[in-house]
């Protein structure tokens, strides 16, 4: 492989750490898969001396674990924070000492750290502007807050707010918290729906599978669902009769392109002139004539064993792989 400008296929590889606080869910342990399997392949391969430290999920815990990472003197550091605020003064010593930081997923504010994080408003716009299309300006919806505190959870419920206000015709009639879990999800809508019989589209922000079961268990007609992009949602919605689904993409593979900005910045010594780097990463719908109501983003096709996956996990995050090297749903699940 031809070195990149500014580094000879001689040299050693860089050291680069990432720092993880919290490996308790299907997606960061994607996300930590992924990085290791993209340095070893395509562009990386060989480039890379990759070191992941998982620290407890706590800010102190994360904190004491950089102060260690800092002094290894790495080429660069990639960080999935446990807080915005918190990490500053130590990010900042981590800069002062000559060392590349992308925080990513949860990125930080310390002004010196570049922020790389899937772009949640437009995907938020999308699936609402979706949602409304499909049901033609009117009807009744329930809406999703998340998990309670999480500020991801308030963007998007917020976002869809403000959408749907366009829409007059639309009535939001209950709210739930899914936590981001199928099964509090199949709770809220359950009980949603023993309180409004009539409900005509479920906004949830984790998997929707929970809403469709509900739904099924109701035994009431299938309704137009905006959800996340976990293969499971997407072999449900597949081989549901009658389902309508967007999936917005929040991908693992941000891990990758952290690694390969931090690698990008090393070898060149030009930094980009924006320390915000956002990804608008293709939806997955049921009907490619539906995609049309996205205005804003490219979108795939449902299809099982071309884009969802039944021989593999449901938790697994789509799509798995950067556009710059191939990684395939089986290196993503670890399978």
């Amino acid at each position: 492989m031809a070195a990149m400008p500014g580094h000879t296929a001689t040299q050693k590889p860089y050291t680069i750490y990432l720092s993880n606080n919290f490996v308790g869910n299907d997606w960061r342990q994607q996300m930590e898969r992924v990085a290791n399997v993209a340095v070893n392949k395509g562009p990386l391969k060989g480039r890379v001396d990759l070191k992941i430290e998982n620290a407890e999920n706590t800010v102190q815990a994360q904190i004491n674990s950089l102060n260690n990472i800092i002094r290894q003197k790495p080429a660069a550091i990639l960080i999935d924070a446990s807080s915005a605020e918190a990490l500053n003064p130590t990010i900042k010593k981590a800069c002062d000492a000559g060392i590349i930081v992308v925080s990513f997923d949860q990125t930080v504010s310390a002004e010196c750290a570049y922020k790389m994080h899937s772009d949640f408003d437009i995907m938020a716009n999308n699936q609402a502007e979706w949602m409304a299309s499909i049901l033609g300006g009117k009807g009744k919806v329930f809406m999703d807050r998340g998990l309670a505190g999480a500020p991801i959870s308030e963007q998007f419920e917020k976002n869809f707010g403000a959408v749907l206000k366009k829409y007059p015709g639309i009535e939001i009639v209950g709210y739930f918290n899914g936590n981001y879990a199928a099964g509090p999800e199949q709770e809220g809508v359950a009980s949603l729906l023993a309180a409004h019989p009539e409900v005509d589209g479920i906004f949830s922000q984790g998997y929707g599978t929970g809403a469709i079961k509900a739904l099924q268990n109701a035994d009431r007609p299938m309704v137009p669902i905006v959800a996340a992009a976990f293969n499971g949602t997407g072999v449900t919605c597949a081989e549901t009769k009658g389902a309508k689904c967007w999936l917005g993409a929040n991908p693992p593979s941000l891990s990758a392109e952290a690694i390969k900005l931090a690698v990008d910045i090393l070898d060149t010594g030009k930094k980009p002139a924006d320390t915000t780097v956002l990804f608008n990463s293709p939806g997955l719908t049921t009907d490619m004539v539906d995609a049309k109501y996205a205005p804003n983003s490219s979108a795939v096709k449902i299809e099982l064993g071309k884009t969802v996956f039944p021989d593999l996990a449901p938790g697994l995050s789509l799509p798995v792989s950067p556009s710059w090297v191939e990684i395939t749903p089986k290196e993503a699940s670890g399978t």
